[in-house]
């Protein structure tokens, strides 16, 4: 059925039925019908030898026949028209003449209104040389292809290859493609793009790509797009895209693929010196924290970093309030314009500041603000939170030091940190910003170095009402809401939506377990203070 010797190779490009017929081989054909659809693409020629060639079709060929096959059968070309449609051929060329003198009725009607050419083929010229030609032309094409594929990749990896990276890539794409593109991560940051502003788009906002449908949303801009996937061995960063207000921006996926894959490199290797780079800072961030740091080598690795350590400082601690303090520093980074826009803001107010993502926080060194000026590192550490909830929807807290002269005393300084953002969490729930001096009885709690004696201490005052059951649980409730009342029971009463009497009886309940408390202000301290470290221990909400 096929002469198997001019059957392009797999993969070879295709051109359009239009092109076949402008061959030298083919002057003379005549389009008989299906005009509209000379545009269809030609990857194969086949020579129709049997009659029943509907099973061995495929799509996008050119099917050559000299009606011989079917010369008995002429009165169901009409259902082969179709049938080879519906297969996704690109036409049918016929040899009039010899066998059929012209098409049957209703055949050219069928292939004008599916749009399926029908061609008579030039006289006195063989398959042969129809099959060959054609052959020459989709390889011409292929290897016109390969060659440009050759010149893109080549012009590509010399961007990588010079050192340069993403804004260089969508730049050279830009060039070839004449419309906005950009390269995006999974999530849909914007890692890179050129020419956004001509679709009003804010680059610092997330891209959403949805590659089937070939839309792209940003904000509430939503428009065309084409976008091929950046992948290296199992790991998606992302996509390369180019985008249009209107129609497709683009069918160069060969510029797109080829962008795709030095991006991926550059991507690849930006990982991994960022990862490498950030085990060195997590490291000695560490080492600062934990006191283990020699103050002359941390100064000296420091500089490496940008960071001055040699100055007072302030340190701040952020952690997520999903439910948990998870926030992995691939959580961070995907998060973004969240990662990004805070290190904007502390850059800006310090270009010298220490930044560090740990497994669950981030440790902020920064240039210290004055023991005076609480209200001044509080609003900062509430910048940092509304910038956080503004662009990513994430809710973090946020814990101030006071001012750290030494290195030594930066351990001191996290912990003040730390403390103040718990301490603020569980008194204020999520969204806590505290400064270390604005905890009150919990700063001089959390001085005490041994917790271990705290909680003695609290179990000793409480006595059964320390105890962990529903029942002491709701005394302690009680006992709680009267202190912060001023020992109104009335206010009391209106608090916990009890009645008078019923808070009455459960004061009295407690009264007979840790004593008169009404009257004794030494225990009513004490009680206070237990139950303040309860609550600081996460022992009580």
């Amino acid at each position: 059925m096929v002469s198997a010797d001019v059957v392009p190779p797999s993969g070879a490009t295709p051109v359009t039925l239009s092109e076949v017929l402008a061959t030298e081989a083919f002057a003379g054909a005549v389009v008989l019908a299906g005009s509209d659809g000379l545009g269809r693409l030609v990857e194969r020629l086949t020579v129709m030898e049997v009659p029943n060639i509907q099973p061995w079709a495929k799509p996008r060929e050119f099917l050559l026949t000299s009606a011989y096959p079917i010369r008995d059968r002429l009165d169901d070309l009409v259902g082969l028209v179709g049938d080879l449609d519906d297969a996704g051929l690109a036409g049918l060329g016929i040899k009039l003449g010899r066998y059929l003198e012209a098409l049957p009725p209703g055949v050219g009607d069928v292939a004008d209104e599916r749009g399926f050419p029908i061609v008579q083929l030039p006289p006195g010229i063989t398959f042969d040389e129809l099959l060959t030609e054609a052959f020459t032309v989709i390889l011409n094409r292929h290897a016109e292809k390969l060659a440009r594929s050759e010149r893109i990749h080549r012009a590509f990896l010399q961007t990588v290859l010079q050192g340069e990276g993403l804004r260089e890539i969508v730049r050279d794409l830009a060039g070839l493609l004449g419309c906005p593109n950009a390269i995006v991560s999974p999530k849909g940051r914007v890692l890179a793009s050129i020419h956004l502003d001509e679709l009003s788009i804010d680059p610092h906002l997330p891209l959403e790509i949805d590659v089937t449908a070939g839309r792209a949303r940003s904000g509430d801009r939503e428009m065309t797009c084409v976008a091929v996937p950046i992948s290296a061995g199992t790991h998606r960063h992302g996509h390369v895209v180019a985008l249009s207000a209107s129609a497709p921006p683009t069918d160069d996926l060969m510029a797109l693929e080829s962008a795709a894959t030095v991006a991926a490199l550059t991507l690849t290797k930006e990982r991994e010196v960022r990862a490498v780079e950030d085990k060195y800072r997590s490291d000695l961030m560490h080492e600062l924290l934990h006191g283990t740091a020699d103050e002359a080598d941390a100064c000296r690795r420091a500089t490496g970093f940008a960071w001055d350590l040699d100055r007072m400082l302030t340190v701040l601690v952020i952690r997520g309030d999903d439910g948990s303090d998870a926030m992995s520093a691939e959580d961070l980074l995907d998060r973004q314009p969240l990662w990004s826009s805070l290190h904007r803001l502390i850059v800006d107010r310090d270009p010298a500041a220490a930044i560090v993502h740990f497994t669950h926080e981030v440790v902020i060194l920064t240039r210290a603000f004055p023991a005076d000026a609480r209200r001044e590192a509080t609003a900062f550490a509430r910048r940092l939170q509304d910038e956080a909830l503004r662009s990513t929807s994430t809710a973090v807290s946020v814990g101030v030091s006071r001012p750290v002269d030494t290195i030594s005393n930066l351990p001191r300084g996290y912990e003040q940190a730390s403390r103040a953002l718990i301490v603020g969490r569980r008194v204020s729930g999520r969204g806590a910003v505290r400064h270390f001096d604005d905890l009150g009885a919990y700063r001089l709690l959390s001085l005490v170095d041994d917790p271990a004696e705290l909680r003695a201490f609290a179990s000793e005052v409480l006595g059964e009402l320390d105890a962990d059951t529903d029942t002491a649980a709701d005394l302690r409730r009680t006992l709680q809401v009267w202190l912060d009342s001023g020992g109104n029971v009335a206010e009391t009463a209106r608090r916990l939506h009890f009645h008078y009497h019923s808070i009455r009886y459960r004061l009295a309940k407690v009264e007979e377990l840790v004593g008169p408390f009404g009257t004794d202000g030494q225990l009513r301290l004490d009680l206070q203070l237990a139950l303040l470290v309860r609550s600081m221990h996460g022992m009580d909400p």
